[in-house]
């Protein structure tokens, strides 16, 4: 049997400290994003800064909620061991969870700054898919998020995967689909689609990260169901029943589920949130439209409500303008002024 030399986590060394693959990978990521959220935000005049302040708050806050998310639901995995929690670099993080920790804080800081969430959510949409394609490397460079076991031709013979691939889905001599490349490439297609629909003139404020949930999650749905690592919950049988049901046809192309642990229950959490999130954004899109609340559009302005306010302006004045003392005024605080200096010479 041939050796498989494995790609080591590790990138390199500084004294003790070790730089892992993990966190290289996540943080390029991140930076692509801001880049593509950046060069959009110029059509719209908003300031970089906007925005990298947002990247600096959003992604400690995605990791935190992502961690979170996972451990939540693992804590068995946990609970006699919490200083693993903290070890993210082994892996063990929810996209999911991710998404809710960023959200919530890309509303206060928003909110903070005066833009309204949606329209910046849509300018972030491109940057948020493009990062889970990145992102999802560093699953492959650990060896995780892989799905269920395959015979090494389908992944040279019917994929005609290169083969650095192929030998690291050799998991202790056991091949396995590429989970993390097929959620890789869904969002590259679903990225590009994103370009092409913000320039749209029937797009409406709000639609187009509705849109990037729409499309993560069908495919999330369907790659879910063949990784071996998923987070579950016992569930009725007839919700097991019908998620494998609306999973079925992709057994018609070859593919089979991914073992679910009994112990985590009997439908995979992923793929239950991936249905409640297509369902509650396609309402969201269909609700706004028919009560007439979609008239924005995002190709519309975007102005912050807050004031940019100079230091030593100290009079009040009306939003977004800064008022100018009137010129009686001025004139008249000259006068008292010239008035005091000559009391002063007697």
């Amino acid at each position: 049997m041939d050796m498989y030399l494995l790609l080591n986590p590790i990138a390199f060394s500084i004294g003790a400290l070790k730089v892992h693959w993990y966190g290289l990978i996540l943080g390029t990521a991140a930076l692509v994003g801001l880049l593509l959220a950046i060069r959009e935000g110029k059509r719209f005049g908003i300031p970089q800064e906007v925005f990298m302040d947002m990247i600096l708050l959003g992604v400690p806050s995605a990791i935190i909620g992502a961690r979170i998310y996972y451990v939540a639901f693992k804590w068995e995995d946990y609970k006699d061991n919490f200083w693993d929690v903290f070890k993210i670099w082994n892996g063990g993080i929810a996209i999911y969870g991710a998404l809710i920790g960023a959200i919530i804080c890309a509303v206060i800081f928003f909110r903070r700054k005066g833009y309204n969430f949606w329209r910046m959510a849509d300018i972030c949409a491109p940057g948020l898919i493009v990062g889970q394609m990145i992102g999802r490397w560093g699953n492959f460079v650990n060896q995780e998020a892989y799905g269920g076991p395959v015979e090494e031709s389908f992944l040279r013979d019917k994929l005609h995967l290169p083969d650095f691939i192929v030998n690291q889905m050799n998991v202790e001599g056991v091949f396995h689909h590429p989970a993390f490349l097929y959620e890789s490439m869904w969002s590259l297609v679903g990225l590009i689609l994103l370009l092409i629909l913000r320039r749209q003139k029937f797009l409406r404020a709000g639609e187009l990260f509705m849109s990037y949930f729409i499309w993560y999650s069908i495919g999330r749905f369907f790659i879910e169901a063949l990784r071996t690592d998923s987070l579950g919950f016992q569930a009725p049988q007839w919700l097991a029943s019908l998620v494998n049901g609306l999973w079925s046809p992709m057994t018609a192309f070859g593919f089979e589920q991914g073992y679910l642990d009994p112990a985590y229950g009997n439908v995979r959490i992923s793929q239950l949130l991936a249905i409640a999130i297509i369902i509650a954004a396609a309402a969201f899109i269909i609700v706004r439209r028919v009560t007439g609340k979609a008239e924005v559009r995002y190709s519309d302005p975007i102005v912050s409500t807050k004031a940019v306010i100079e230091p030593s302006d100290e009079l009040p004045h009306s939003a977004g303008t800064a008022r100018k003392p009137d010129s009686a005024a001025t004139n008249h605080e000259a006068e008292e002024e010239r008035e005091s200096a000559d009391d002063k010479k007697e």
